[in-house]
């Protein structure tokens, strides 16, 4: 693993900060951005919100909006003014800048910039426990929520569907993700996907007064899967991260970087170095930023911020 210790001579927070007078008396202002508010993205945004103002001592004022998802966020991205961090699959990025559905309406894609891995995206296909449903194939022919309409989980389930042969043959209601576990609940849906880091808020929630099972792909649905999407990759969710589901859970991940539009050189080296210095802390406080290692960069696609590039080689990590 690359170590991400600070080298001799490298910038600290506080120096980062100091590098501009401008930063610093100006408070710089920071909108952060990444899913909705049911999600474990937003309360890691929120996180990283209170850790950059605390870190900055108040010279970045970061504010966390709500959003409905990565589409949202790349989309944006391309055409709001000020500083902006906001988080996306890779993937998505890259279709903006082809110009490729939903991006038509085109924007300024070429200049999202990388600043940090986030925890990958984890794919949750959520079942009642009392259900005949035991495998995504079962799917087929049932009433299924595939995520938030017009959200990259939407998408990234119906690829899978498509991919696994069910496409046709799973009905998706008009309801949105908020409203998911209640129709589960209530019997009005046989099961809904969430694409979040896991552990999930909104599962947990669920799963603590409702027994749920997540459904696992077989080695050969995953095969498949990642043959048609090069960017999602295998992944367990251990046992008992869910209440009464006491047996790892064989599904797929996705990764997810944050990134900048519009963002000078010394507050993203400033947000980076604060990252990278309280990644540990973070962790303890939300398991999820543990498996967030400096080794997954080189995965995110956009070009590194100007402002990181020197931290990030001091370090040894380049973009191809």
């Amino acid at each position: 693993m690359i170590n991400l210790k600070r080298p001799a001579g490298a910038l600290s927070l506080a120096a980062a900060m100091m590098m501009s007078a401008g930063v610093a008396a100006a408070e710089t202002r920071v909108t952060l951005k990444s899913a909705s508010a049911t999600s474990s993205y937003y309360v890691m945004m929120v996180q990283l919100g209170e850790m950059l103002r605390a870190q900055s001592n108040g010279a970045i004022l970061p504010t966390v909006e709500e959003s409905q998802g990565s589409v949202q966020n790349v989309a944006e991205a391309g055409r709001r003014p000020g500083a902006f961090l906001f988080t996306s699959p890779p993937n998505l990025i890259a279709s903006a800048i082809a110009g490729n559905e939903p991006f038509e309406r085109g924007g300024d894609f070429e200049a999202i910039r990388t600043l940090f891995p986030m925890p990958f995206i984890t794919i949750h296909l959520v079942v009642r426990a009392d259900s005949d449903i035991h495998s995504v194939s079962d799917l087929a022919g049932r009433s299924f929520i595939s995520g938030g309409t017009g959200t990259f989980c939407q998408r990234q389930i119906a690829g899978i569907f498509d991919t696994l042969g069910i496409g046709d043959s799973v009905t998706a209601p008009e309801m949105e993700l908020s409203g998911a576990p209640a129709a589960l609940r209530n019997n009005q849906v046989d099961g809904y996907a969430t694409c979040s880091s896991h552990p999930t808020p909104q599962v947990q929630e669920l799963a603590a007064t409702l027994p749920v099972r997540i459904l696992s792909f077989s080695e050969d649905e995953r095969a498949q899967i990642m043959e048609a999407n090069p960017g999602a990759g295998a992944v367990a969710i251990s046992a008992g991260t869910y209440a009464g589901i006491n047996e790892d859970i064989a599904t797929m991940a996705v990764p997810v970087g944050a990134y900048a539009t519009n963002m000078d050189d010394e507050t993203a080296l400033a947000i980076v170095t604060a990252f990278w210095e309280q990644r540990e802390g973070l962790a303890e406080t939300n398991p999820w930023w543990a498996g967030v290692t400096p080794d997954l960069v080189p995965q995110l696609g956009a070009p590194l911020h100007p402002g990181v590039d020197g931290f990030y080689a001091e370090r040894g990590i380049a973009m191809p």
